[in-house]
């Protein structure tokens, strides 16, 4: 028994790339199925999914006493490399060339200022909480800012600046705190906001701006409304990334 064991543990080292599509794979799979069973679909499936990342992380790095989370484990190593820049940027790539600018005319003015606005609003929002916590450097600032855009926006920018990982860690959190937050509220505010129709959609999807959260909350509201909403959300996602590193990043570093 203990030889196969240890032959299992050698294959699944050697190949821990493998390994790790393996077990981020299963993880999905289980987050989307207590999504579905557990909150009738109003919590995100991938919301769950990177909460239980986050826990497993920090499970991790306090057994293992390292510095990356889960992969200082050496048959999880690859999940290093699964959720390195590497693959993230590609990722974050592949989703903007899937948008198409033609329907995303299609939204006019109040689209474009629906967009600009979320992601200024959502920068100056979380780099002031940044800066009432203690952290008063631009980069910081910045960072965490796009992390209260999305859980995306946050460590793209973090990387491009240079943040430390604990900043870019705090960042993927408030990100993930305002996702669950979207999914959750959305449908009890619809009513209240109008959120009945493709143009509101769009608006919404623009001004909150998180893919997931946005797209979970208007499938606990109207599932109709879920590609008017993702569709705007992504472009939000793909603007932060943008002005996040270099126009935002340079105002807060003129401000403080």
């Amino acid at each position: 028994m203990s030889e196969l064991v240890d032959a299992l543990q050698s294959v699944l080292v050697k190949y821990s790339l493998v390994t790790a599509f393996a077990v981020v794979g299963t993880m999905v799979w289980l987050s989307y199925f207590v999504s579905r069973r557990l909150t009738l679909g109003r919590i995100h499936g991938s919301a769950i999914a990177i909460f239980a990342g986050l826990v497993l992380a920090y499970v991790g790095g306090v057994s293992t006493g390292g510095k990356k989370g889960i992969a200082d484990i050496e048959m999880l190593s690859g999940i290093g490399l699964m959720g390195g820049a590497m693959l993230r940027d590609l990722a974050i790539v592949a989703t903007a060339f899937g948008v198409s600018l033609d329907e995303f005319r299609r939204t006019g003015f109040s689209g474009i200022v629906s967009l600009l606005a979320g992601v200024l609003l959502s920068f100056a929002v979380g780099a002031v909480v940044a800066w009432t916590a203690g952290y008063r450097d631009a980069v910081s600032m910045t960072t965490i800012g796009g992390g209260a855009a999305t859980y995306i926006v946050g460590p793209v920018t973090g990387t491009a600046l240079g943040a430390s990982s604990e900043v870019m860690a705090l960042s993927v959190a408030a990100g993930l705190v305002k996702s669950i937050l979207v999914m959750t509220l959305t449908p009890f505010v619809a009513c209240m906001i109008g959120l009945d129709n493709p143009r509101s959609a769009l608006i919404f999807g623009g001004l909150m701006g998180t893919t997931s959260g946005v797209a979970g909350g208007l499938a606990a509201t109207d599932p109709r409304l879920v590609p008017y909403g993702a569709m705007t959300a992504t472009f939000y996602t793909g603007l932060g990334c943008l002005l996040g590193p270099s126009l935002i990043f340079i105002v807060i570093r003129a401000l403080v």
